[in-house]
């Protein structure tokens, strides 16, 4: 009787250098306990000096490595047909400077764009106009509204971007969480159209 296997791949797995990669360790399995151990412990891929950092293992592998140490299988691959093996070369420890620099930039990017936003909409203008029409006073500086202003305008990007600091407001993803997934998600299918092997026929080869 054939014994039923379920396989659905990782998506993305990271590995050091050197490192013996299992089945284990790129999918989940669903087997019966009599072989579960064995689909386990299967090598799928031996980690190189010349496989640079970006592996792609295709399903077609999978299958291939465990019918090679299995007889009478049924395989039925559930999700990703791909895994992403990304080998960490090496580890890159958080350089202060680079930090401070990288800080700066952002900061006064943020600064300029904000000003230049408000400078285009004419911002002081419609304080001075806003600040007349509920008090009835000519103000060149309105700073009743706009120090509230100017506090509404971090708190509002703070919970925009639902974090402060390192702490997250709320489990909702901010929009550059979404931005930086929808980008990781196409990278990543780059990566596998170009990097697998399989993917590709060239008629000259």
């Amino acid at each position: 009787m054939d014994t039923t296997i379920y396989i659905r791949l990782r998506h993305r797995v990271q590995v050091k250098t050197g490192a013996t990669v299992y089945l284990k360790d790129i999918a989940l399995i669903t087997a019966p306990k009599t072989v579960m151990n064995t689909l386990g412990n299967l090598i799928v891929h031996q980690v190189k000096k010349e496989d640079n950092n970006i592996i792609i293992i295709d399903g077609m592998k999978v299958i291939q490595v465990i019918t090679e140490q299995l007889n009478d299988t049924n395989i039925q691959l559930v999700g990703p047909q791909q895994t992403i093996v990304e080998v960490i070369l090496k580890k890159v420890k958080m350089s202060i400077p680079i930090f401070v620099i990288v800080w700066l930039l952002l900061f006064i990017g943020s600064a300029v764009s904000i000003m230049n936003f408000h400078e285009d909409v004419s911002m002081q203008t419609v304080h001075q106009k806003l600040f007349h029409l509920l008090t009835g006073i000519e103000d060149q500086k309105p700073l009743t509204i706009q120090i509230p202003y100017s506090i509404g305008l971090g708190l509002g990007m703070t919970l925009f971007f639902n974090h402060f600091f390192k702490k997250r407001i709320n489990d909702e993803p901010s929009p550059l969480e979404v931005e930086m997934f929808n980008y990781q998600q196409s990278l990543d299918q780059y990566v596998i159209m170009n990097e697998n092997k399989e993917s590709i026929k060239r008629m000259d080869e």
